[in-house]
């Protein structure tokens, strides 16, 4: 088991930039592989990014293809979710997840058994 926490969310305008971190606590960080999340009000959490514990492989939603980029540091137990060029859209709670699948880059939320808490991401026109 690890336990997450996100930070780094706020408010932006329309084309700005932010970049969400992810510290998880535990010796076994490197075992999970890790993904990004996101709900917006009245919607259904969605898939954002995922990335395999060595950083080997990872994948994007269509919607954040190109804006977003998913990375992690081991050393530092911590994930990261870069996102450029953000719209009114990706305004959300933003979470990450654990997936004790270490090879995985699931899109699947049911495949993640740890999460952290979120955090607000605001993009104003």
């Amino acid at each position: 088991q690890v336990q997450l926490g996100e930070s780094g969310g706020g408010l932006v305008q329309t084309g700005g930039s932010l970049r969400l971190s992810c510290a998880a606590s535990g010796r076994t960080f490197s075992t999970y592989s890790m993904g990004w999340f996101r709900q917006a009000p009245g919607k259904g959490r969605e898939f954002v990014a995922a990335i395999t514990y060595s950083s080997s492989l990872a994948s994007y939603a269509d919607y954040v293809q190109g804006r977003f980029t998913i990375s992690r540091d081991n050393a530092k137990n911590t994930v990261f979710l870069q996102m450029n060029s953000l719209k009114v859209e990706d305004t959300a709670v933003y979470f990450c997840a654990a997936n004790p699948d270490r090879y995985a880059h699931s899109s699947d939320p049911a495949h993640y058994n740890n999460w952290g808490q979120g955090t607000q991401v605001t993009v104003s026109s």
